[in-house]
């Protein structure tokens, strides 16, 4: 029944076009990409028994009398938790079925990750309905969360073997989509929750199952698309560069087994952990963040956010929608600017640039935030945010500089266990933080504060390890005898899957028009959408 999805059924013959393969993997990921989008639902959903307020809880309630409680909103502390297991389940799932990935294909892949995350909503949905956070922890954090992690992957790799002539862009693309799903998903969720909203519901269950619809048409048509090239292709006429003398730059493989045996992979890991760390939780909370530090100034108005009455709440989450998806947008394009400029300034350095910037932006913020200078507070997030998406689009690189490009898919998806831990630590660092600070009677258009300046330290640390990289010692590479098992073993799977010498020549460049119009169309749509809600939704903020 599921024969379709099986990996021999993916590899492409002499009559397909490699460009059909990007837009496959952005309907996947700019659907799974909403995952950052996700902050637009924390306030509605911390008053979805109060509706135009929250029902708190009494003081002394446990934590857990808390999960199955029907009687009292939750905190946004509880529904960051959400955020948080996103992240770390993308990682683990990630690093564990990175290897199977490359076994089954990514078509499999991508159709049980639509499943997942799919389905996750659904199951969220439902834990609004009956009151159970639970539900929604269960949901879209851990089933979701694995869905991310194996949607993820599954473009990425399938791209840069399509495109080993255009390696940067291919990655790129493919991460760019991730880090895009939000643009185009927070504003069409503020929408679809103002339009569900009654008296008795704040819109949200509706708007879960609504996404999840087309979520699961995007990308079970983007998983139907994918196709591999067989083993040992390449576009025709293309010939590797050599690469010019760089002692960051190796000749040589390393082994996934032996690459987080070198204190290179751990610094690394530390790198992408600090620097996503100083980004996610930012990201988590976007919305609310700028909606409490600015209150009425988002309006023109000399008001505080609990000042602020309901209809001047409605308008300003549109306009921290706005912010979420402004904030995509830079996250879109970092990934595009930085791990390009990184070609040429080489990776170490780019990502001290990220860690320098980054540390001197956050310091900054409350002072901004203090003089209401929104316009200036927005530009600093949005520059700090295109540097996070730079860094996941730039450590794939900087893997393959130093452990070399015969396994670096599998070291990377080991290395995102980084991104689980940030996960963690950048989302529960931010959340609980203001809480800690609104407990001590801080206003809360400065309960963000101290949280600025400890994502500053989080970046000074990851500077120090990005500064303690080094070239890889020779002990740690693979031998000549390693590296020739590893080519039998491809050129086994090539006789076996049957291709000619003509056909390698004849793959990848058939002419596809009409199908080309159509995939690039069906998500250009959305993206142009998302473009557009995002700029538009976003000029209130400099126009204070």
């Amino acid at each position: 029944m599921f024969k379709f999805l099986q990996k021999e059924r993916t590899i492409a013959g002499p009559k397909f076009n490699r460009w059909l393969v990007p837009p496959a993997a952005l309907a996947i990921h700019l659907s799974i990409g909403m995952a950052y989008g996700f902050s637009v639902f924390w306030l509605p959903l911390s008053q979805s028994i109060g509706i135009t307020e929250p029902v708190s809880a009494p003081e002394g309630i446990s934590f857990f009398a808390r999960i199955f409680s029907t009687e009292y909103d939750w905190p946004i502390s509880m529904l960051g938790w959400m955020f948080t297991l996103f992240f770390v389940f993308l990682g683990l799932s990630a690093a564990i079925w990175g290897g199977w990935l490359e076994k089954v294909g990514p078509r499999k892949v991508g159709f049980i990750s639509a499943l997942l995350w799919s389905g996750g909503l659904v199951i969220s949905a439902l834990g609004v309905i009956f009151h159970q956070i639970w539900m929604l922890w269960l949901g879209s954090g851990v089933l979701g969360g694995i869905g991310l992690g194996l949607g993820y992957i599954s473009p990425v790799s399938t791209l840069v073997k399509w495109f080993p002539d255009k390696r940067g862009m291919a990655t790129g693309m493919a991460i760019m989509g991730f880090g895009g799903g939000a643009m185009i998903g927070a504003p069409l969720a503020e929408k679809l929750m103002e339009f569900y909203k009654t008296s008795t519901s704040v819109g949200v269950w509706e708007t879960f199952l609504t996404l999840a619809a087309i979520y699961f048409i995007y990308m079970i048509i983007g998983a139907l698309a994918y196709r591999i090239p067989p083993i040992g292709w390449v576009p025709k006429g293309w010939k590797p560069k050599k690469k010019k003398n760089n002692t960051m730059i190796t000749q040589n493989h390393v082994h996934v087994n032996k690459a987080w045996k070198t204190p290179q992979f751990w610094l690394l890991w530390s790198v992408l952990c600090l620097n996503v760390s100083a980004g996610i939780g930012v990201l988590g909370m976007a919305s609310p963040l700028l909606q409490e530090v600015f209150g009425g100034k988002l309006l023109g108005l000399d008001k505080t956010f609990s000042g602020l009455n309901d209809n001047e709440l409605s308008k300003i989450a549109i306009v921290g929608a706005g912010f979420a998806g402004l904030l995509s947008l830079f996250n879109i394009g970092g990934r595009f600017v930085w791990a390009s400029l990184s070609d040429i300034i080489g990776r170490k350095t780019t990502y001290a640039i990220f860690f320098i910037l980054g540390i001197a932006l956050y310091a900054l913020a409350p002072s901004l935030g203090l003089a209401g200078s929104v316009a200036l507070f927005v530009i600093a997030f949005s520059i700090n945010i295109s540097m996070y998406g730079g860094g996941f689009a730039t450590i794939p690189a900087y893997l393959a500089d130093l452990f070399g490009t015969q396994m670096v898919g599998a070291i990377h998806g080991r290395l995102l266990t980084a991104w689980s831990t940030a996960g963690i630590l950048g989302p529960v660092l931010v959340n609980y933080s203001r809480e800690f600070q609104l407990s001590k009677g801080i206003p809360i258009q400065q309960a963000y504060n101290t949280t600025f300046y400890i994502l500053a330290g989080l970046l000074v640390l990851g500077m120090i390890a990005n500064f303690l990289v080094k070239p890889v010692n020779k002990k740690y590479f693979m031998s000549e005898e390693e590296l020739a098992k590893l080519r039998l073993s491809a050129a086994k799977e090539n006789e076996k899957n049957e291709q000619t010498i003509f056909e390698f020549d004849t793959i990848g460049s058939a002419k596809a028009t009409w199908k080309l119009i159509f995939a690039w169309t069906a998500v250009g749509i959305p993206l142009l959408y998302g473009f557009y809600s995002s700029i538009y939704s976003s000029l209130p903020l400099f126009k204070i």
